[in-house]
Order: C-alpha cells, then structure tokens, then sequence
C-alpha cells in the first residue's frame, strides 16, 4: 500500500512540471518566391554543392583554405562553441546529485574548567574522520533545472549554428573580395591600353601642331584625354591595393605564395545555375536561421523555468562515513555514523521580483520569436534579391556589351572622319571617353553577376565546408551538426 502510495504521488508531481513545449512558429512569408525568377529547378541544390565545386579558380579555393584555418574571427567564433558547451555541462550537472568525498584529521589540547592540572585540567583530543556526503541536491519536481538545462543545450546549439553561419559568410567574403580583385584587374588593363593609345595620339597631335596640319586646340583635347585616363588607371590601382589588403585582412595573411596563377574574370567557372527550391527550405539550410531557432527554444524554456520558481523548491542531504578518536579504530562498526535530512523553500514575499522574472522571461521569448521571424524574412529578401539579379544582370550585360562594341565602331569611325579633316577632334574625344566608359562597365556588371551567383549560393545555405569535424553535444553525438 505505502509503494502505491509512493508512486501515485511521484506521478503526480510528475504531472505537474511547469516546463513548456516549444511549438515551431509559422513561415511568415510568402510560399514561393516572386515570380519573374529563374525556374526552381533550374540547376543543383546549394547545399549539394560544396565550395571547393562551386569554385574553379585553383587559386581562389586556396585563399578560402587558408582563410578558414587563420581568420581570427572565425577562431573566436569556435572557441565561443567550447564555451557553450561547456555552460552546458556546468548547467547539466545540477540535474544529478553531487557527490563530496572527504577525510580529516585534527588535535586539539583544551584547558579543563578551573584551569588545574587533574581531571578539570588541560585536555588533550585526537579526531579522525573519513566519509562522503550530498549537500543540498535538489529534487526537481516542477522542471525547473530540466528547463534550464535545455536553454544552455539550446545556447549551446545556438553557438555552432553561428560558427557555421560565418564560416559561410567567410567563404563568401573571400570569394567576393577575390572577384574584385579580378575585376580591377582586368580594369586597369583596359585603363592601361587607353593610355598607351592615347600617348600615341598625343605624340601624334604634337608632330601635326608642329607642322600645323591641327590646331592647338585639339591637341589640347588629345591631352585633356590622356590625363584623365590617367587619373582613371591611378583611381583603379588604389582600389586593386585597397581589395587586396581586404582580401590578406580575410584571409588572416599574405594571400600571395605559393598559390597558383588567378584566372581571368571570364574565365572563374563558377556555378551560376543553383537551384532555388522552396522558402520552407532555408529552414533546414540557413545556420542563421536555425542558430535564431535555438535562441528561442532557449527563451521558451527559460519560461518554464520562470514559472517553476513559483513552486516550492525541495533539496535532500545526506552523509555517511566513520568518526573516531583514534586512527586504528576508524573503521570499527561503533565509527559509522550518517546523517539525512530534506529542506523545502517556498517564497511567500519578495516584492514581486519572481513575477518579475516570469514577464522578463515572456517578454525575451517574444523578441526572440520576432528575431526568428526576421530571419527567416531577411532569407526570403536575400533570395528573392539575387534571383532577380541573376534574370536582370544577364540582360544588363549584355546591353552594355553591345553598347561597347557600338562605342568602339563610333570611336573607329570618329577617328577616320578627324583624319579626313571631315570632324575636329571633340567628337573624337567623345567617343573615346564613351569608349572606355562602355568597356568599363562591361567588367563591372560581369563582376557583379558573379558576385549575384556568390550570394545566391550563400543564401540558400551553400558554402560549408563538409570536410571539416562535425560539432556534437556531448549527450547527443552527431545531432548539433545535423539540425
């Protein structure tokens, strides 16, 4: 009768937990995406695609190699996981009894009453005791330590998600950085012939001033023309040494060495055909959204642990072990001793600070709730953002690179009518500065679309570096790295 009775009260207290199930909130957007994007299925998954084959450059996956073993910040972004994690097995631990072991020894000489030699004299005591013990282990019947056990799992988990997320927004800031580099590479080599083309001209006007075939004036032009190429081709090679130190800061070093040759701009080969899949998708496969999920699974269960504070809280200790007076009979039956005992506390009064605790605790899950909601929308807009620019960069450029081709038929035919004598040389300069304009927008809209296929990629969740050891909890191996 007493074991039912025993069991009828676990099960009810049991029933009573105050720890709250997590409920997964709806996808506040749209179920697809905006329509005037590329097919969905168009080419592979993101996540099926590692970086080391969405990029060809040899040269470029040698920089994003290095960058994930140097870059600092992502060494600090791993060793705040180690942190976590080890929050977490601090936090886990209150769910078990903590277990002292401990042994003494002391002597102690004591003066007897009257301060006489003799029965009431000076004392002399010897105690050794050996034993172990529980100190206030608390019984946890309304789920409060379960609760914040699994805030910490969640922080914990919240914290790999980060280092994922920035180890794909480190591989997409290399990349990018690369690309530019690239651009204005091939940038200045159009700035480079410009001026070499224009140098002749001058050296050209100046011989025609001098035997006076041209005026002064239009040689005047032809060297307004060359200074501001060179001003264009100095502007550029700032920006080249301004990308690169950006590229080396990313990089975490000298991104020169032994990497092999860059390959041109055109010829990157870099995947431009991902697939976009679902909205519902970027839940599985975006680590920021899944690291704000674990924030609020955190929130939620610090809920629980809030209301559970308003039940009382029951802690048991115990100890057991062996006193003695003296060394050789420590361990004699008449030595052991133990010791119980259970204390329950119950706030009565405290000024409202536990309700207190509760509204902070519901108002952190609802900002945690809006983050979780933001983040899946800012995914949304990100994706949505690049497949239009994936449809709309293709038409951009290739308008602009008929409009090259026409500036350079119109610079040809400019040039011939000025040394006709039909046209003077303002309409020359005209089309030659149209000219370099044109081929420069060529390279810089091509960099963008490249840079548009980067983000994308990243976006739906592309970019991890699958060779590298999975993070897992330490009561649950392998499952961190696969939600």
């Amino acid at each position: 009768m007493r074991k039912k009775a025993l069991l009828f009260a676990a099960l009810l207290l049991a029933g009573c937990s105050q720890q709250v199930k997590y409920v997964q909130p709806g996808l506040p957007t749209a179920p697809e995406y905006p329509a005037g994007s590329w097919p969905a299925s168009a080419g592979p998954r993101a996540t099926d695609v590692e970086w080391r084959s969405f990029f060809r450059d040899p040269r470029l996956q040698g920089l994003i190699e290095r960058a994930l073993v140097n870059n600092r910040d992502l060494r600090t972004a791993v060793l705040r996981i180690e942190e976590a994690r080890g929050q977490y097995r601090i936090q886990r631990a209150d769910r078990l009894p903590t277990i002292d072991a401990s042994a003494g020894a002391t002597r102690s000489r004591s003066q007897g009453f009257g301060g006489v030699e003799g029965p009431g004299g000076a004392i002399t005591q010897n105690r050794f005791d050996v034993g172990v013990g529980v100190s206030s282990f608390e019984l946890d019947f309304w789920g409060r330590v379960r609760s914040l056990t699994q805030a910490a799992r969640a922080r914990y988990l919240a914290t790999v998600q980060a280092q994922r997320s920035f180890q794909i927004s480190l591989v997409a800031d290399v990349a990018e950085a690369y690309l530019t580099e690239r651009e204005l590479d091939a940038r200045i080599d159009v700035a480079r012939r410009t001026v070499e083309s224009r140098g002749r001209a001058l050296r050209i006007g100046k011989l025609r001033l001098d035997a006076g075939v041209t005026s002064a004036l239009d040689y005047r032009q032809i060297e307004v023309l060359l200074t501001q190429a060179q001003s264009q081709l100095a502007d550029l090679e700032l920006q080249r040494a301004q990308a690169r130190n950006t590229l080396e800061f990313l990089v975490g070093g000298p991104a020169a060495g032994t990497l092999p040759a860059p390959l041109g701009l055109a010829g990157q080969g870099i995947v431009e055909n991902i697939s976009a899949g679902l909205p519902s998708d970027l839940l599985i496969n975006r680590p920021d959204i899944l690291e704000a999920e674990e924030q609020l699974r955190a929130a939620n269960a610090d809920v629980g642990a809030a209301r559970a504070a308003f039940f009382p809280q029951i802690s048991l200790t115990g100890a057991l072990g062996f006193a003695s007076t003296a060394l050789g009979s420590l361990f004699s039956g008449g030595a052991f001793n133990w010791s119980a005992g259970a204390g329950v506390g119950l706030p009565i009064f405290d000024a409202g600070r536990t309700r207190g605790n509760l509204d902070v605790a519901d108002a952190r899950r609802g900002i945690a709730t809006a983050g979780y909601e933001r983040a899946i929308q800012n995914a949304f807009r990100e994706v949505s953002d690049r497949l239009a620019g994936r449809r709309w960069l293709v038409e951009r450029l290739s308008a602009q690179q008929r409009e090259a081709a026409a500036q350079r038929n119109r610079a040809d035919l400019a040039t011939l009518r000025y040394r006709n004598g039909v046209a003077n040389y303002l309409e020359v300069l005209d089309a030659e500065r149209e000219l370099f304009a044109a081929e420069q927008q060529v390279l810089l809209t091509r960099r963008e679309q490249l840079t548009n296929a980067v983000d994308l990629y990243v976006a739906l969740g592309g970019g991890l570096d699958r060779s590298a050891p999975i993070v897992t909890t330490p009561e649950a191996p392998g499952q961190a790295g696969a939600r």
